[in-house]
């Protein structure tokens, strides 16, 4: 009998369906692990099932059919258990704009349940995701999305859970913020946080992801790793793999 402790995947999506009363199949079978230390990249349209993958993983909706587990645990059946081990960025970050940036990570890493944390290391956090010490202080009202962005980074890392996913992490960064993101997401996995984002930014996937996957109509498509694709032109690949399965499908 083996009694060693069993070690899961940090992410796990094993054979994940979501099918709505209306007919659409939002997500078709969907399965990929994430591991710590790794990061995976879900690539898509509008409508792919990104979004609605990332949801389950939240237990912000249900699954038809199928499991998204987070360090083993399954997400529908203990969400509270599973929410211990995972932070969560947007694409539109929702944070308090009558509040200062010092303000939001206060209150949002206090409600996570993080009651130590000292001002110095909410400028620290902040000054980690390259927000400019001149704006710790001003409320959010007057920020840029790319700074809103940052504030969000922040409060997942002061969480300290060893799951990050991300909801199209790069829409409408400049490229200087773009580029600071994508460091900081290299050093948060050498850190040993396994790392999931959905995003449309194909170059900066190829760039960043241990492991990329394209989906379409719920379904995923293609999924390579960093060394199968680094010679490849992904773009290309992309609309190969797009337009080879709907000419399946049709």
């Amino acid at each position: 009998m083996n009694n060693q402790k069993d070690i899961y995947p940090m992410l796990q999506a094993v054979h994940l369906t979501k099918k709505y009363e209306d007919g659409l199949l939002a997500l078709d079978d969907l399965n990929f692990s994430v591991n710590n230390g790794q990061i995976f990249a879900m690539l898509g349209g509008n409508g792919a099932g990104k979004t609605t993958a990332i949801n389950i993983f939240l237990n912000l909706i249900e699954p038809t059919s199928g499991q998204a587990k987070i360090n083993g645990i399954v997400t529908s059946e203990n969400p509270l258990e599973a929410k211990k081990y995972v932070s969560f960025v947007s694409e539109n970050v929702m944070l308090y704009p009558e509040f200062t940036a010092i303000q939001n990570l206060d209150f949002f890493v206090r409600l996570g349940g993080k009651i130590n944390y000292t001002k110095d290391d909410y400028r620290n956090a902040l000054l980690r995701v390259g927000l400019q010490e001149d704006a710790h202080n001003k409320k959010l009202k007057g920020f840029s999305k790319g700074m809103r962005q940052k504030c969000g980074i922040a409060i997942a890392i002061l969480k300290e859970a060893p799951a990050i996913l991300l909801d199209e992490p790069t829409s409408g960064l400049d490229p200087k913020a773009g580029l600071e993101l994508i460091q900081l997401l290299a050093e948060l996995r050498n850190e040993g946080k396994a790392i999931l984002m959905s995003t449309h930014d194909i170059f900066r996937a190829k760039e960043i992801a241990d492991e990329v996957g394209i989906m379409n109509n719920g379904k995923l498509v293609m999924r390579k790793t960093r060394e199968e694709i680094e010679h490849e032109n992904l773009e290309k690949l992309y609309i190969e793999y797009m337009a080879g399965y709907m000419e399946k499908v049709a």
